[in-house]
């Protein structure tokens, strides 16, 4: 009975012991299953290698794309980019020769060109309808156009072949005043102001040049076309040339004469205050065209122009000599 009853007790004391170990781990999963509000004890501190590795992972270089996986830095590959200052130099000295092939190119064509155009007295022109055909010359920087008044833009295309009569019937052509700088004038007779005020100014121009430029004076010659050949008789013409400048020449023709002479010089008319008994006024163009002794326009002269500015340009023009 002795020995049962210390068995008996050394069990109950071994159930004891095993039962207070297992408590603190059966309560702590109690609070953990429970979502108490018991936080949960803080993890261990890393040790010494682990934060040394996570320092390394942080501040780590990647080695993608140096050809070096491993990180070695022992590798073939280069580690510059694609673009260096030789690939560079060698683009802009390709260009350059392009550019250069281009320009010897461009004007090797323009002198073929050149050539052939030169050789032609009729000349050349982008637009012949709007700009008048003009002689190319070679100079030291290549082909330009013959130097004059107009510059570079080149003259307008105005002007060409025409045939008339005078105040004597006698036939005038344009060729009549080859050598001679014309100041061409298209009005009609009974025109009762704009006509005669741009006729007397031109009388004062030929009067200025008399005066100051005598010698150019010789070399220039007015002329007055009548537009209203169907009033404008030589009778007609005679009696209205007594009242200005007596250099003026008076051309007329019949209709079909004058409209295509004004066709040429793109003269603006058109009949206008026509009354019940048939009288009427002629709307126009007001300009005073300048040829140059060849034949060709050199210069427009409007109605906003006074003698003065018309005597500078003339003179301008007469004495024009180009540089090359």
């Amino acid at each position: 009975m002795m020995l049962g009853t210390a068995a008996s007790s050394s069990s109950r004391g071994l159930i004891r012991k095993l039962g207070s170990t297992r408590l603190p781990i059966v309560a702590t999963c109690a609070r953990s299953n429970s979502g108490g509000s018991s936080s949960a004890p803080p993890p261990p501190p890393p040790s010494n290698a682990g934060a040394a590795a996570a320092s390394s992972v942080k501040y780590a270089k990647t080695t993608a794309g140096t050809g070096d996986p491993e990180g070695s830095g022992a590798t073939g590959f280069s580690t510059r980019g694609p673009v260096t200052w030789p690939a560079l130099g060698l683009v802009a000295i390709a260009a350059a020769s392009a550019v250069s092939y281009y320009k010897i190119e461009r004007e090797r064509r323009l002198e073929n060109a050149m050539g052939k155009i030169v050789s032609s007295e009729s000349g050349w022109s982008p637009n012949p309808e709007l700009l008048a055909r003009r002689q190319y010359v070679r100079t030291k920087w290549g082909w330009f156009p013959k130097e004059d008044a107009f510059g570079g833009a080149g003259k307008p295309a105005i002007g060409g072949p025409w045939s008339l009569v005078d105040l004597d019937g006698n036939l005038v052509t344009n060729e009549s005043f080859k050598g001679k700088w014309t100041l061409l004038y298209f009005g009609f007779a009974r025109c009762p102001d704009i006509c005669p005020s741009e006729m007397v100014k031109i009388g004062k121009v030929m009067d200025t040049l008399e005066k100051e430029h005598p010698k150019l004076r010789g070399q220039i010659q007015p002329i007055f076309v009548s537009i209203d050949p169907a009033r404008d008789s030589l009778k007609a013409l005679r009696d209205y040339a007594k009242d200005f400048h007596p250099s003026y020449v008076f051309l007329t023709g019949a209709p079909q004469q004058v409209q295509a002479m004004a066709k040429k010089y793109r003269v603006y008319m058109s009949k206008a205050d026509e009354t019940e008994d048939g009288d009427y006024l002629v709307d126009h163009s007001i300009v005073v065209y300048f040829h140059d002794e060849t034949g060709d326009i050199a210069d427009c002269f409007t109605q906003s122009m006074r003698p003065s500015d018309i005597v500078e340009k003339v003179v301008e023009r007469v004495t024009f000599v180009p540089t090359y």
